[in-house]
């Protein structure tokens, strides 16, 4: 009798075991989940997934356990855009996390349907994607980069530590809606300091380095415009102007760290912290046409001391005072 009590103890717990998975089948079947389209690899913007990421464990969204992120990596190729877009429509996503103005154009060609936020985006308003900033409409919010005086800033900054700058060259993805408007913006601002300005055309990875033999002894500093393409292949860019002996401008902190001069931008980190704040709203039940966007309010100045010495350049002390931070 004991031993039948026992395989009836043993089957019982048997059967609850085999029943747990597909429970966990279930909750897992149920839970929502966010399509991540990132612009670059995940080497590249590590940083900034990260903050998207730990964002939504604060608010609860914890990832594998009640929300599933599918990642997708378009490699600074804006053409993926459109494929990831379309294999999230089949997956039946519950909202989309986009980067780049081409990239969220695309998105939004896939889908009117399904919630898009953009993590960032160059100019919202001007390229269609959202009818104000204030009352977006549609499927489609977020952050919005669009800063009408940054290439003045960035340029007045550059030249307080190059001061003999009276040759430019402007390094731009062309093949980017939003980087050829900020190219013009660039060009408007390097004309008002009496600058020569150069615009080397770049429109896929291997334009970079005869680029580079291009600009020879033809520049006396680089603007490197922010694009998924030129984010890709960061490295290969610094490398070839420190080889060039050529100070760099940069719209972001990751090229600093990689070698580059100095930046002065939005924090990057904290606008995909900030996207993640959208999706956790329209997870919840809330619209995205009803939620506005937003603009940066962290602007960070970041200086490369070790580059500056390499490059035989003195950072002025109040520029260095100025400085968010000092790489040194």
């Amino acid at each position: 009798m004991a031993s039948h009590i026992g395989r009836r103890k043993f089957l019982a717990t048997l059967g609850g075991a085999a029943a747990w998975p597909l429970a966990a089948r279930a909750q897992q079947a149920a839970m929502p989940v966010v399509g991540f389209m990132a612009a670059t690899t995940p080497w590249a913007q590590s940083q900034w997934t990260a903050a998207f990421v730990q964002r939504l464990r604060e608010l609860d969204w914890i990832e594998g356990r009640n929300v599933a992120i599918e990642y997708r990596w378009m490699e600074g190729r804006n053409e993926r855009a459109a494929e990831i877009a379309a294999e999230f429509v089949r997956l039946r996503v519950n909202v989309i996390v986009v980067q780049g103005t081409a990239a969220v154009v695309r998105a939004r060609q896939a889908t009117s349907v399904i919630p898009i936020v953009f993590a960032l985006a160059g100019d919202p308003v001007g390229s269609g994607l959202v009818e104000s900033l204030a009352r977006p409409g549609g499927n489609v919010t977020g952050l919005s980069g669009q800063q009408a005086d940054l290439a003045a800033k960035r340029l007045e900054l550059l030249r307080d530590v190059v001061p003999s700058l009276r040759r430019l060259a402007i390094i731009a993805n062309i093949g980017n809606p939003y980087a050829v408007l900020e190219l013009g913006q660039v060009q408007e601002a390097a004309r008002a300091l009496d600058l020569e300005a150069a615009t080397p055309e770049i429109r896929r990875a291997e334009d970079v380095a005869p680029t580079f033999k291009a600009l020879k002894g033809r520049t006396d500093a680089l603007y490197v415009l922010n694009d998924p393409l030129i984010n890709t292949n960061r490295v290969r860019v610094i490398t070839l102007a420190l080889g060039a002996r050529l100070p760099t401008m940069h719209g972001s902190r990751d090229h600093v760290e990689a070698g580059g001069l100095m930046s002065y931008g939005p924090n990057y980190p904290h606008l995909f912290r900030r996207a993640g704040d959208y999706v956790d709203k329209i997870l919840r039940g809330a619209k995205p046409g009803d939620l506005p966007v937003e603009q940066p309010t962290k602007f960070e100045l970041i200086v490369n001391v070790i580059t500056a010495t390499a490059l035989g350049l003195e950072i002025p002390p109040s520029l260095l005072a100025r400085a968010d931070e000092v790489i040194e």
